[in-house]
């Protein structure tokens, strides 16, 4: 693995930035304005990574379609985290050999995660015939040229080389949402836990200018975005590579110094990186938001070694104890893997002990799934998949009563809520945000999304709360 990490130099960014100015003139001459369809799985970081893909792709002149059959150019943006994310990944691209067929003129692109792999790689230059471009996340910056080429030459290109981790700066953004932004302080992994393959696909951490960053989160604060979180693969590194280091907790009291009526979230955050600095700057800025990720993955410290998590249960308690009592309300959230080779089920009820005694408000929760090229693939695991399963519905089980009695204690309450979207259930008109990121649904008005409003809740369930607009 190439360490290295660059800083693409503004010029070369500049040639990206004309390589759509060229994509433009040619696509200004189509008959009618081309769409992209760009469709992205994973991480927040994969949608941030596709937001810039967007950018590239309106200043080439394409709008944007949900319709593969409308699509003349379709990205998607993969997911290696899980093996079944690589499957649906690769059953969809195979259904579009079909839609292709239909329009031979379409350009279809694969990024992100899953094409750093090489066997992954390898695969669709041998079987998906029809993929045009592969690129994995470190030649994402240069996304413009390699259409451009597409589009004068047509042929494949394969952009998956072991490249040093970069950094560039200026390239556009097409943003989702208009309410909700993510802003990616940081890139990839030095932690190499046993199971996980980020750091052999986006390279180590590398740390954008802090002054870059605040320049973001200001543009977006006075374009009236109400909520912005902070993106990194381990983001209570940030700093540890710049010149003149600035940790994380640094940054985030400078972020909250920024004007605006916004909330501050971040993720994700390491167990062993998580500091009382840290905790202390949460309880100490308005701003950000009292919620922490905080993957915490298994209970039993001989897992949590064969894991290279790097920190054991103990010293995880610990850190939760006094985050509780900086911030007593605050809201707690983990990721778990249930079934780590070797695992027995006595080992996997001290996890369950840790939820118990922490009582999280919601989890991520996963049967392990070995990624090739990942030390733990390689690991002994005798337990059957049945007594995985049996063990994750126990996990599930006790988790959805917790949550469950979680959220029947904000009912009666009256919470200042983020109005953040439109709900898909008939009985409540919008979705909203408590600032500890606990879903509700409300009874109210469209013109109070993009609005923080006191939110009076009247139900709850597991899953989500329900309420009405107050009276502000």
């Amino acid at each position: 693995m190439n360490r290295q990490t660059t800083t693409i130099p503004p010029a070369d960014v500049e040639r990206q930035l004309a390589c759509c100015r060229e994509v433009a003139q040619l696509t200004s001459q189509w008959p009618q304005q081309p769409l992209a369809f760009v469709d992205t799985y994973g991480c927040q970081q994969n949608e941030a990574d596709s937001e810039r893909i967007r950018g590239y792709l309106r200043e080439m002149g394409f709008g944007f379609t949900d319709d593969e059959e409308q699509a003349r150019i379709i990205v998607i943006n993969t997911c290696a985290i899980r093996e079944h994310a690589e499957q649906r990944v690769l059953g969809n691209v195979g259904a579009l050999v079909h839609v292709k067929r239909r329009h031979p003129e379409q350009l279809i692109c694969l990024c992100g995660c899953m094409m750093q792999e090489p066997h992954v790689a390898q695969k669709i230059r041998q079987s998906y015939r029809h993929v045009d471009l592969v690129f994995g996340p470190h030649a994402l910056w240069k996304f413009p040229e390699m259409v451009r080429d597409l589009l004068q030459q047509r042929g494949r290109i394969f952009s998956v080389a072991d490249e040093a981790g970069s950094i560039a700066e200026g390239i556009p953004v097409v943003r989702q949402d208009k309410v909700k932004a993510w802003v990616s302080i940081m890139y990839g992994c030095n932690n190499f836990c046993s199971y996980c393959i980020v750091p052999y696909v986006r390279g180590r951490e590398r740390s954008r200018k802090p002054e870059d960053i605040l320049a973001e989160v200001r543009q977006l604060a006075e374009e009236g975005y109400k909520d912005i979180t902070l993106l990194g693969q381990n983001v209570n590194s940030y700093g540890k590579d710049l010149p003149e280091p600035m940790d994380f907790a640094d940054l985030l009291r400078a972020v909250n110094a920024i004007p605006g009526d916004f909330l501050i979230r971040f993720m994700t955050s390491h167990p062993k990186d998580a500091t009382h600095k840290l905790f202390e700057t949460m309880a100490q800025c308005e701003k950000v938001a009292p919620v922490l990720h905080l993957p915490f993955q298994a209970g039993n410290d001989r897992i949590l070694k064969a894991m290279n998590r790097r920190h054991t249960r103990q010293e995880y308690l610990a850190k939760i104890r006094d985050l509780k009592a900086l911030i007593p309300d605050i809201v707690l959230t983990s990721d778990i893997i249930v079934g780590f080779p070797g695992e027995t089920t006595e080992e996997f009820e001290d996890t369950l002990k840790v939820l118990e005694e922490v009582r999280f408000d919601a989890l991520f929760t996963f049967i392990f799934s070995p990624r090739v090229g990942t030390p733990a693939a390689q690991m002994e695991d005798s337990m059957p998949r049945e007594e995985k399963l049996k063990n994750f519905n126990r996990l599930v089980e006790l988790q959805d009563s917790i949550s469950e009695e979680k959220h029947a204690a904000y009912v009666g309450k009256t919470v200042r809520c983020l109005i953040d979207g439109v709900s898909d259930d008939a009985r409540y008109d919008l979705t909203a945000r408590t600032p500890g990121n606990r879903l509700v649904r409300v009874v109210g008005p469209s013109q109070a999304v993009g609005q923080f409003r006191l939110v009076k809740i009247t139900d709850s369930n597991k899953w989500s709360l329900y309420g009405e607009l107050a009276e502000d």
